[in-house]
């Protein structure tokens, strides 16, 4: 499960803002996960909660911004939207999509103490 990984650097991510910012307590965690990243919401939001127990983080309330998936039609010259990887263009039908948005994973902030 590559969520767990995730979570433990997500974690990491956490500890080192706290050392270079001074906080010592994490009351929200917001991410944002793109729809094209290959992440499942519900099984990293079961790991993180195993993860931040006894750490700065324990009981923090984390919350998952979902970002589309956007990519970019080579055929029809278009930004569209896409559901997956490898989807057909749905203007034109084209296979020559390249993705251009939603395959991120990132902490976007902290709400600390």
């Amino acid at each position: 499960m590559h969520e767990m990984a995730l979570a433990e650097g997500i974690l990491q991510i956490i500890e080192d803002t706290a050392r270079q910012q001074g906080f010592s307590r994490v009351r929200e965690v917001r991410l944002e996960i793109g729809a094209l990243s290959g992440v499942e919401v519900e099984a990293l939001s079961f790991c993180m909660d195993a993860v931040l127990a006894n750490t700065l983080a324990e009981g923090a309330t984390v919350t998952f911004e979902r970002l589309p998936g956007v990519g970019w039609c080579m055929a029809c010259g278009q930004s569209v939207p896409i559901q997956a990887l490898y989807d057909a263009c749905p203007e034109c039908g084209s296979h020559q999509v390249q993705a251009t948005g939603g395959s991120e994973m990132r902490v976007k902030d902290l709400l600390v103490d």
